[in-house]
């Protein structure tokens, strides 16, 4: 916001004197001098703003006025550049719109380079301690060899000492595979990721190895509510959907370790006859979502699910 804001509010100055810095012109209406440092609130947090200074001519950027009064249009504008990849030209539009005066695709691919700038900064800072890491991973179509295909967001969530979530990182991948998985991790392990006492995320395959492969030792926390799910289809008959996700249910809200072993060993006793896939699957499958009852009370509602990660992930497509 700030980035866009001191861009739009720089070429402003541009337009009033009639010439770039340093470009000489017979148009030209006067000088530039500097900048003045401004601090404003909003929506998306404080502001730290440039607002340009001229020299024997009145200025001030309308471009601030209008820009803080359609902050909601400016987010839809960078929402439209960076998640869905639209052209240059369309967004130069837009903010024609929310500026006041014509913007060059030239110069709003320049505002998207300083903004690459800021996200690599992000995607790069050195990490810390964080004692629980959610791993999920969503799909956005992305252009790729001069077509659109699928491509998999791997995404990872922390958990600091204080219990505040933070997302640690992302990256953009053909697939879910282990290959990419596997670089993810090591990047967040490379830029200093310790202290993990849980990694929480659903069964994916490719996820599980590359997990074991880069923190071995680091327990893990299947997803209770994709357990939940994958249990149906192992289920033979509608009528029994209810009961199974009941005593299902009954398991994960066990208070201690040896009770939900008892509830998982009634469980494949009741359905070793009516529905022996579901009796063999659970078996195996039901224990991996109890690694949370190691975990202090107070922290094991919330970690039990990716939930926390999978709202963060909608929120981001329906923005």
């Amino acid at each position: 916001m700030s980035i866009l804001l001191n861009e739009a509010m720089r070429l402003e100055r541009e337009r009033h004197l009639g010439a770039g810095p340093w470009e000489r012109s017979e148009e030209r209406q006067g000088y530039a001098n500097g900048y003045k440092k401004k601090s404003l609130q909003s929506r998306f947090g404080k502001l730290d703003l440039s607002i340009p200074q001229t020299r024997d001519t009145d200025f001030y950027p309308n471009s601030l006025e209008r820009g803080l009064r359609s902050e909601k249009a400016l987010k839809l504008a960078l929402a439209e550049m960076y998640v869905q990849g639209v052209s240059t030209r369309k967004v130069a539009r837009v903010t024609e719109e929310l500026c006041g005066f014509e913007i060059s695709s030239t110069q709003v691919s320049r505002a998207a380079h300083e903004l690459d700038v800021h996200l690599q900064q992000w995607r790069e800072r050195p990490l810390g301690s964080y004692p629980y890491v959610v791993l999920d991973a969503r799909y956005e179509k992305v252009r790729h060899g001069g077509s659109v295909i699928d491509c998999a967001v791997l995404v990872a969530m922390g958990v600091n000492k204080s219990g505040h979530r933070e997302l640690l990182g992302c990256s953009v991948s053909l697939s879910e595979q282990e290959v990419h998985w596997r670089d993810f991790l090591l990047s967040l392990k490379d830029r200093g990721l310790h202290g993990i006492k849980l990694f929480v995320s659903d069964a994916h395959e490719g996820l599980k190895a590359a997990r074991k492969s880069v923190f071995p030792s680091v327990p893990w926390q299947r997803c209770q509510f994709h357990l939940q799910q994958n249990a149906q289809s192992y289920v033979p008959k509608q009528a029994m959907k209810a009961q199974v996700a009941d005593d299902i249910r009954s398991v994960f809200d066990a208070k201690t370790p040896d009770e939900a072993k008892r509830h998982i060993e009634l469980l494949c006793q009741k359905y070793e006859q009516s529905a022996p896939k579901l009796a063999t699957w659970a078996e195996t499958a039901l224990p991996e979502g109890l690694a949370v009852l190691a975990l202090p009370t107070g922290h094991r509602r919330r970690l039990r699910t990716t939930n926390a990660l999978e709202r963060v992930n909608k929120e981001i497509k329906r923005r």
